[in-house]
C-alpha cells in the first residue's frame, strides 16, 4: 500500500460518523447491508449517508453492488488487512532503528482471515472461575 492511500483511508475512519458506518458494515460480513438500513439504524438522512460512504468508498475501504432496487455495501477487507499491514510495516518501528518492532510483527503474522474478528473492539469480557463453597 502507497502511503497516499494509507493516509486516504485512514482519513476516511478519522470521523465519527463514517468510523460508525465501517464498524457496521464489518459486523455484517462480506454479504454487507443495503444503504437503507444503514442510514435507519445510525439515524442519517440519505444525503448524509451517500456523503459517507462515497468517502468510505473512495477511500477504497467499501464496496458497492446493486442488487434489484437496493445498493449494498461491504467492506473491504484485503484493503484493511492492507491499511493493517502497512502501518505495522511503517508506523510501528522500535526506537527508530529501521527494524519492525516485535509486537507489530507479530500483529501482521497473526492477522485474521475471519473478518468478524477485526470488527472486535474494547476489552475482552473476564470471566471469573466458580467459587467453590466454604
Amino acid at each position: 500500500m502507497e502511503s497516499t492511500a494509507a493516509v486516504r483511508a485512514l482519513s476516511a475512519l478519522a470521523q465519527e460518523t463514517r468510523l460508525a458506518i465501517y464498524r457496521m458494515l464489518v459486523e455484517s460480513g462480506s454479504a454487507g447491508l443495503a444503504a437503507g438500513k444503514i442510514g435507519e439504524a445510525l439515524r442519517l438522512p440519505p444525503a448524509t449517508l451517500s456523503f459517507h460512504l462515497r468517502e468510505l468508498s473512495h477511500a477504497g475501504l467499501v464496496c458497492a453492488r446493486q442488487q434489484s432496487r437496493f445498493i449494498y455495501y461491504s467492506p473491504d477487507f484485503i484493503a484493511m488487512n492492507g491499511l493493517l499491514g502497512y502501518l505495522a510495516d511503517h508506523c510501528c518501528r522500535e526506537d527508530g532503528a529501521g527494524a519492525p518492532a516485535n509486537d507489530a510483527t507479530r500483529l501482521s503474522a497473526r492477522m485474521p482471515s475471519e473478518p468478524r474478528l477485526i470488527a472486535r473492539s474494547g476489552p475482552k469480557p473476564v470471566v471469573h472461575p466458580k467459587r467453590r463453597p466454604t
